[in-house]
């Protein structure tokens, strides 16, 4: 049965590599504009004036309190209604990295709140602007605290790059599901799917513990 596999396997390799780098570029988009937009929201839930605030802060609920099937659909349904068009990748993608935002966003607020209001103060003091302020000051410190949690939201952005398959995105979770219709090896190959899942989260955890250790205070 292993040589069976072993030889499914070989002749479905390509297959599966480009399952892998469609939901390796997914998911490496969707981190990356959601972390982007996600300080952005974090910085106005922050330091925001009052409308601003409110305004965030429904839309960080709202996509919160979302599935993200609901929004992966929303984001190729209403946008093809809309005149978008969208294709199926960038919809999923940009659904991603919506609701990475609200979360990250959520993150850095807590981490910037997290700051004694001092060291704001005494940037003000000796004649900062907000923006040297925040790259000198504050965002050295909060992304200390930012990074645990940051890493948790990046992993569970890959687990959910598997919901793009509903509308024909064919990143790795498809490509497995299209190669056991053919061989019926669903164990095997399922297996497979999620060590390589595994492997991709395990490269993120690895990643940020190498920022964290670069980010560190010298003891």
């Amino acid at each position: 049965m292993s040589q069976t596999f072993l030889d499914q396997l070989w002749i479905a390799r390509y297959v599966i590599m480009n399952g892998l780098a469609m939901t390796v570029s997914i998911s490496l988009l969707a981190i990356l504009g959601g972390s982007l937009l996600g300080v952005l929201v974090g910085l106005s839930l922050a330091y925001g004036n009052v409308v601003l605030r409110l305004i965030i802060r429904v839309y960080t609920d709202v996509i919160r309190g979302t599935p993200v099937l609901v929004l992966v659909l929303a984001s190729y349904y209403v946008s093809s209604a809309v005149g978008l068009a969208l294709g199926p990748f960038a919809a999923g993608v940009l659904a991603l990295a919506i609701f990475c935002s609200s979360h990250v966003g959520e993150i850095v607020r807590g981490a910037l709140q997290a700051i004694p209001k001092g060291q704001t103060e005494a940037a003000k003091a000796i004649g900062l602007t907000f923006s040297q302020t925040f790259t000198s000051v504050l965002w050295p410190q909060a992304l200390r605290q930012f990074l645990p949690a940051w890493v948790n939201t990046a992993a569970e952005m890959v687990k959910a790059s598997t919901l793009l398959s509903v509308i024909g995105v064919a990143e790795l979770l498809l490509r497995s599901q299209e190669i056991i219709s053919r061989n019926f090896m669903s164990l095997q190959f399922y297996f497979l799917a999620g060590a390589l899942y595994f492997v991709v989260n395990f490269g993120i955890e690895r990643f940020g513990q190498f920022i964290e250790r670069k980010t560190a205070l010298p003891s």
